[in-house]
């Protein structure tokens, strides 16, 4: 599988699309804004750029990829305001991988601009946007051109599927039954991929710079754990019983690997102190339910129909963000019925446990 090539959220805005279905990184977003509020403050209250270059990676596309840099715009020209400065010019990067829909992205753009103008009352800096398709373990920008980077939910992934895993047969992900081999490939992986991301993004910097960075992970020290690893699990289940039924090959199944890490606190801490270029402004654990409607019900019969509608929020949530990597290993005719077994799976589950996402989120200025 090469990542590059096949990796992009389901774009458009139909029913499967990322754009309709991402509700918990929306969720997430909203959780760490005092994180890149601080972040932004400190950059901007400390260099008084004349032009502010930000730059999000992994950004996606639909209503989630406008929210940050929106905030960092209205942010700075608050600040502006109240200190009688002139407002700075705004260079707005979207970076993500070439399959990405940037269309979606940039025919939104009109729409937000007017709002970001209104926003403002006219006291802002002018606004430029612009698409950036590429890996972000590798570089993207001029040396010492950006001012901060922000990725949220899109470090986890990684520059390619471990290799030596061909004997994590039966699972999709790393699971509880992986071999100890398969853990330590993957976290090997993971490591390669985040020093050489630090590095780059050291370059690109400017003096002062800064980063947020939000990962799904994982609280436990133990990288097969459930918090991090059961929902890879359960998709794994719906592609075994499809197997087991005849209608996907099983050899088929045991080749398929999700090309994900999900790390520790301390396993990202670890890597940003060996490549030294990054001071930890911050560091903070939280989780989110994994049905991004469950607050919106309560007990009784409501809570009946949670569980069941919960099962196929949770299961278009991840049909949005891996359908593309199981169409090109499986191909397309088996997605919906994959996605109608899973989300039984995921409903009576979520009957039974508490299931949450843990959300890793890390500020980082530069010290060089």
């Amino acid at each position: 599988m090469e990542v590059v090539q096949v990796l992009h959220m389901n774009g458009g805005v139909g029913e499967a699309s990322y754009a309709n279905n991402s509700l918990v990184q929306k969720k997430v977003i909203s959780m760490t804004k005092p994180i890149r509020e601080e972040a932004i403050t400190k950059l901007y209250s400390t260099s008084f750029p004349t032009k502010l270059v930000i730059a999000d990676l992994g950004c996606s596309s639909g209503p989630n990829t406008m929210l940050v840099v929106s905030e960092f715009i209205e942010i700075v020209s608050n600040i502006c305001k109240k200190q009688g400065n002139q407002s700075p010019e705004f260079q707005v990067f979207f970076n993500d991988l070439p399959g990405n829909d940037f269309n979606t992205i940039f025919r939104s753009l009109p729409r937000v601009q007017e709002k970001l103008r209104k926003q403002m009352g006219g006291g802002g800096g002018p606004c430029f946007f612009t698409g950036v398709p590429g890996s972000f373990y590798g570089r993207l920008f001029p040396s010492k051109s950006v001012n901060i980077f922000h990725s949220s939910y899109s470090l986890q992934w990684l520059s390619q599927v471990p290799e030596g895993i061909e004997s994590n047969k039966g699972n999709i992900y790393m699971a509880s039954t992986s071999p100890p081999c398969v853990l330590k490939a993957y976290y090997q992986q993971f490591q390669t991929d985040f020093s050489v991301f630090l590095k780059c993004r050291s370059e690109e910097l400017v003096a002062g710079g800064r980063m947020v960075l939000t990962f799904l992970g994982r609280r436990s020290d133990d990288p097969s754990s459930k918090e991090c690893c059961y929902i890879w699990e359960l998709l794994a289940m719906a592609l075994n019983e499809m197997a087991s039924e005849g209608i996907i090959e099983e050899k088929k199944v045991d080749s398929f690997n999700i090309p994900q890490y999900t790390p520790s606190p301390s396993e990202i801490k670890c890597e940003v102190m060996k490549e030294g270029s990054f001071g930890i402004d911050r560091i903070e654990v939280t989780e989110v339910n994994w049905n991004a409607y469950s607050d919106e019900f309560n007990g009784g019969d409501a809570l009946q129909l949670q569980l069941q509608d919960g099962g196929y929020n949770v299961a278009q949530c991840m049909r949005a963000v891996a359908e593309p990597l199981l169409v090109s290993h499986f191909g397309e005719a088996i997605i919906d019925e994959v996605f109608n077994k899973y989300s039984k799976i995921v409903a009576d589950r979520m009957a039974k446990e508490k299931t949450e996402f843990v959300n890793v989120t890390i500020s980082l200025a530069k010290t060089g």
